[in-house]
């Protein structure tokens, strides 16, 4: 009997990474929001936010978990294709969070403060589950989110790193801890 449930939760485990890498997604297209989140630590994501502000894909931008020393002009220097008006009318640096979860703590008092509806939440296609979560876990059902993950070629061990702690952040909140 305990060779079967073993068995069976080891197969759940495979199905549901299987579930997970099927699950990485392709850039949302054609979708306007509110709002556009962008957490710091990957290739492309600032990139990707960028262009959809300036496609007016939205009104705002936050980039979530900016170092405090960064400044709205030292980021614009780096995105030099970026008019400056831009990040001038429309980029807010958020500079508290260090982290998955606190990310979606400063977005969501972001979103609640400018009255958001709807947030295109923009992060690498391994981290987007995981970020959603948190984001959806933050906001409650007052918001809607829709993931727009930027392509990446990530390794095994990045994916099955993520997946685990998915897994572990999912089971938290049917725990109920929140934090």
């Amino acid at each position: 009997m305990l060779l079967r449930i073993v068995a069976f939760m080891a197969l759940a485990y495979a199905l549901g990474f299987a579930l997970f890498l099927l699950g990485l997604g392709h850039p949302l297209e054609g979708q306007r929001t509110d709002a556009i989140v962008v957490p710091t630590g990957g290739a492309g994501r600032i990139d990707r936010g960028l262009a959809l502000l300036e496609a007016g894909k939205a009104k705002r931008m936050l980039v979530t978990g900016v170092d405090p020393s960064v400044r709205p002009r030292e980021l614009a220097a780096v995105y030099e294709a970026t008019p400056r008006r831009v990040f001038d009318c429309c980029v807010d640096l958020g500079q508290e969070a260090i982290d998955t979860r606190s990310n979606a703590d400063e977005t969501a008092a972001w979103v609640r403060t400018n009255r958001f509806r709807t947030v295109r939440l923009v992060t690498s296609d391994w981290h987007m589950a995981r970020a959603q979560l948190e984001l959806q876990n933050a906001l409650g059902s007052e918001v809607e989110i829709f993931g727009d993950p930027v392509r990446t070629n990530a390794r095994f061990g990045m994916l099955f790193s993520e997946y685990n702690k998915l897994l572990i952040r999912r089971v938290a909140l049917i725990a109920g801890y929140r934090g």
